[in-house]
């Protein structure tokens, strides 16, 4: 997932506009609207690159339109999103981060939830997966859901920890 704008001298309003681009294309393909209120729900994650609840998008959305949307728009737009792939939710959370599509639809992905600066990076955890399904099957368990979400400290706070330490 792309860092919040000036930490790398990346381009990230032009990755968001392509991101956003890539979401319109896919809900067409499905037959699925991407409307106004869905697209500000995700530009506003891709734009945070953090984590937030349905509380602080609507915070965040306030001045957009200079009055709140209703908490139920909101959830209903996350719901959307969710379901075409377009973000992910993080139970340890209860917050949403946007997909930034580095993995196949059906992969499952591994959470890496730094708790210093809230960064979260997705990781293919294919390995993981099949021998949770092959525990699964073996006994008799039809998974509906898996959910992989490790918290810690990210390789940038513990560089910026350890050279504050020495």
């Amino acid at each position: 997932m792309d860092r919040p704008s000036s930490c790398c001298g990346h381009d990230h309003e032009a990755s968001i506009l392509r991101l956003l681009a890539e979401a319109e294309t896919a809900c067409k393909a499905r037959g699925a609207r991407l409307t106004e209120q869905r697209r500000d729900v995700l530009h506003a994650l891709l734009e945070h690159g953090h984590p937030l609840g349905a509380y602080d998008l609507i915070e965040k959305l306030r001045p957009e339109t200079g009055r709140s949307p209703a908490p139920i728009t909101i959830y209903r737009a996350l719901d959307f999103l969710q379901q075409h792939g377009l973000i992910h939710r993080l139970e340890m959370l209860n917050a949403f981060v946007a997909c930034p599509h580095s993995h196949r639809a059906g992969e499952r992905i591994t959470f890496l939830i730094c708790e210093q600066c809230n960064h979260v990076e997705e990781v293919l955890t294919k390995e993981i997966d099949q021998a949770l399904q092959g525990l699964a099957a073996r006994h008799g368990f039809t998974p509906d859901r898996i959910v992989f979400e490790l918290a810690g400290t990210c390789r940038t706070c513990r560089t910026a920890r350890e050279a504050r330490a020495s």
